[in-house]
Order: structure tokens, then C-alpha cells, then sequence
């Protein structure tokens, strides 16, 4: 574990490689904080449940539909060029929202959608990046795990955040602030030599682009499901809670969730890990399924809080295995679109399974809820194990960035075979 926490620090005090954390993470606080700050502006405004509910559903939907585009244009044009002016536009969009209100229905609709299609992909940015400002295979994996875990964190400060801002000022001060903090960390990371030195490796001309490549396309199959289950557990846990305590027993559960989540990330980026990526994920979602499987005894609220941890111990290492995998079979000049497209995966999987759940706590109540978690998984697992082959090729004319410290026109290719340790 001391060698692990070494890398970690390896990582970090690589030059630039605080900053591009740091940054990507404030930066996506506007959408990290997104879903709860609509919701609680529009109930502030005397907005209905229903239609907070449908605006927080709008700005995820215009999210994945903008992020895959967003990262092509990236690839094609730089970070500087794309990112900045998106999350001005996204930022200046929701501030329209907040000025407007909830009840301006047609401005509201819009605006929330708009800030939605321009949240900057920053997540696939500093993904591209790592290979040009770390030493190596290893610590680059080990920023994929480092990132991994500090999204978690990320979601879990998101929505304190929001609450603080509300307490002190208002709902409506709280879209504002932290989407103006959003565009300062999006600065922050345009800045860097790195964002600006980085250029994507040359590309073939494709319509599909990153789709075409039939390893990312098995990958981010698998992950939807993944994005089911996260979905879905989120609104199982509602009507436990209510039997057992209300709101504040919801809370202890989440933070449970995201504890867990971090403590398993951290434990998986420690160390290197020999063999196949694609096996290693194999068996991180069949794990992550199991631990799924016990919140269906329900049991007291102490004893759930404890499953709760349990059930996402396998989530942030499935993540950070998973970036390893969008890195290999990216084709050329993709690489922020690939990314992306995980991210559009994983939310579009999310809302689906809410909607599941929704409906199994509607026929059954929570018990057929939280069924729904491990029923994703296994399910992940299936996938996963049918496109085997296909997640094991080799990519073929894969470089994921070009960018160096002395010649922005290098190309770095930390293409490795799936025998090289990952």
C-alpha cells in the first residue's frame, strides 16, 4: 500500500498534473451539481415536483446528447478552442435560467437544454492529456484511477455544495456561483501548456468516428448497464428510506455508496495489476453485481448503510479499468470523443435506470427496486463475456494523443498489449 500511495504522489507531482485535476474537477461542478440545483430553484420558484423533475431530466438528455459532439470537436479543433467557449455558453446559459425562472416556461426549457448541449467535455480532455504530461503505461493508469476516485469525491461534495450555497444565499445565487466557478476551472485547465500544446493525432475521415471501432462499441454496451445500476439503486433507496428513518437515513446511504466507491478506487489504483484489462473488467462487474445482490435482505438502516459501502467498493476500479480499455481501441484521433461517448454511455444508462426503478418500486416496492441493481449488472457481465474477443483484439492505428513538452506535433502512443501489465 505505501508503493501504492507512492505512485499516487508520482502522479500528482508530475508537473501540470495537479492543475489538470484540480481544474477538470471544479470544472464540472455545474454539471456535478446540475440535477439537484435545478430541481431546488424550481421548487423555490413554486415549481410542481413534476416539472423540476422534467427541466433536471431536459439538461441530462441535452448532456449526452452534447458531450460525444463536443469531444469531436475537440479532437478536430484543440481543447482551448472548444472547452473555454462551451463552458462560457453553458454557464451563460444557466444564468438565463436563473434570472428567468422556472415558470418562464419556453425560456426556462431552452436555457436549461442549452447549458445541457455545452457543458464542456472535460472529463475526456484530461484523459487525452495524461499521456503527455506522465512517465509511462503505469502512471498513467494510476491517473485513470486517481481520476476515477476523485469523481467520486466530486459527486459526493457537488450536492453539499449546492445545499451551502442555498443556506447562505438562495437557490438561484447557487446555478450562478458554482456555474461561474465552473468556468474558472474550465480556464484554469485551457491555460496549462499541456491543454494548450495538445493536439489529436491525425484521423481518418469518418461520420461514425470513435463508433466505428467495434471494441469501444462492446465496452460502452456493458457500461450502460452499469449506468442502469447506479441509476436504479439511487431510486430503490428512496422508499427504504422512508420505511426506515426519511431523508436523513436517503443521505447515509449515498454517502455510504460514494465512501465505498472511494475506498475501492483508491485501494485499485495502489497497485499494478498484471494481465488483460478486458479480463480484469470481467471480474470487477461480476463483483460489483454480487455486492449488488445483498441489498435485496433490506435489513435495519445501520446494517443497509454497511451494504450500501459494500455495493460500491467494485464501482470507481470498474471506471478506471474501463479507461484503460477506451484508450486501447480509441481509432486515431478520437480519443476525446471516445471518452466522451463513455460518458454519454454511463449517463443515458442512469436515467433508464431510473425510470426501471421507478416502475419495480411501483409493482413491488423497494425489495423489486433494488433487484434491479444486480439484475443490471449480471447483465454487464453477459455483455462483456459476449464481446470478449472483440474487447481483447488489439487496436489497430490507435494513438490516443500527440502532444509533448517540446514538440506539440509528437505523437505519444501509450498503445499497450493486452498482455502488458495495466
Amino acid at each position: 500500500m505505501t508503493a501504492g500511495l507512492a505512485g499516487y504522489r508520482e502522479v500528482l507531482g508530475a508537473r501540470h498534473a495537479a492543475r489538470l485535476l484540480a481544474g477538470t474537477l471544479v470544472g464540472r461542478l455545474p454539471n456535478a451539481t446540475a440535477a439537484i440545483g435545478i430541481v431546488l430553484f424550481t421548487r423555490a420558484e413554486g415549481g410542481s415536483y413534476s416539472l423540476a423533475g422534467m427541466l433536471a431530466a431536459v439538461y441530462g438528455v441535452a448532456n449526452a446528447v452534447g458531450q460525444p459532439v463536443l469531444g469531436r470537436l475537440t479532437d478536430l479543433h484543440g481543447q482551448p478552442r472548444v472547452q473555454l467557449p462551451a463552458a462560457v455558453a453553458a454557464a451563460l446559459a444557466m444564468t438565463v435560467f436563473a434570472v428567468a425562472g422556472a415558470e418562464s416556461s419556453v425560456l426556462a426549457w431552452t436555457a436549461v437544454a442549452a447549458a445541457g448541449l455545452f457543458t464542456p467535455p472535460l472529463e475526456g480532455g484530461l484523459r487525452a492529456l495524461w499521456p503527455s504530461v506522465l512517465r509511462g503505461e503505469g502512471q498513467v493508469h494510476t491517473a485513470y484511477a486517481l481520476d476515477a476516485v476523485a469523481q467520486e469525491v466530486m459527486f459526493t461534495v457537488g450536492p453539499l455544495l449546492v445545499t451551502l450555497c442555498v443556506s447562505l444565499w438562495s437557490a438561484r445565487a447557487a446555478l450562478v456561483v458554482l456555474n461561474a466557478v465552473g468556468v474558472l476551472g474550465a480556464l484554469s485547465v485551457v491555460l496549462s501548456r499541456p491543454s494548450r500544446a495538445w493536439r489529436s493525432a491525425p484521423r481518418e475521415a469518418h461520420w461514425l468516428g470513435a463508433l466505428r471501432s467495434p471494441g469501444l462499441l462492446a465496452l460502452l454496451g456493458a457500461f450502460l448497464f452499469v449506468g442502469v445500476a447506479l441509476g436504479s439503486l439511487t431510486v430503490a433507496a428512496v422508499p427504504y428510506a422512508d420505511g426506515h428513518g426519511g431523508q436523513a437515513v436517503y443521505g447515509w446511504l449515498m454517502a455510504a455508496l460514494g465512501l465505498g466507491a472511494l475506498v475501492g478506487g483508491s485501494v485499485y489504483g495502489a497497485r499494478r495489476w498484471a494481465g488483460p484489462p478486458e479480463r480484469r473488467l470481467r471480474a470487477l462487474v461480476g463483483l460489483l453485481a454480487v455486492c449488488y445482490l445483498p441489498l435485496t435482505l433490506m435489513p435495519g438502516a445501520a446494517a443497509m448503510a454497511s451494504l450500501s459501502a459494500l455495493a460500491g467498493v467494485f464501482l470507481a476500479p470498474c471506471i478506471a479499468c474501463a479507461f484503460v480499455l477506451v484508450d486501447r481501441h480509441a481509432p486515431a484521433g478520437t480519443v476525446t470523443e471516445a471518452f466522451s461517448w463513455l460518458v454519454t454511455t454511463f449517463t443515458v444508462g442512469a436515467s433508464v435506470g431510473t425510470g426501471l426503478a421507478g416502475e419495480a418500486v411501483q409493482r413491488g416496492g423497494a425489495l423489486w427496486g433494488f433487484a434491479v441493481p444486480g439484475a443490471a449488472g449480471a447483465v454487464s457481465l453477459l455483455v462483456l463475456l459476449a464481446t470478449g474477443r472483440v474487447l481483447a483484439a488489439p487496436a489497430r492505428g490507435a494513438v490516443v494523443a500527440a502532444s509533448s513538452e517540446n514538440d506539440p506535433n509528437r505523437a505519444v502512443e501509450p498503445r499497450f498489449s493486452s498482455g502488458d501489465r495495466a
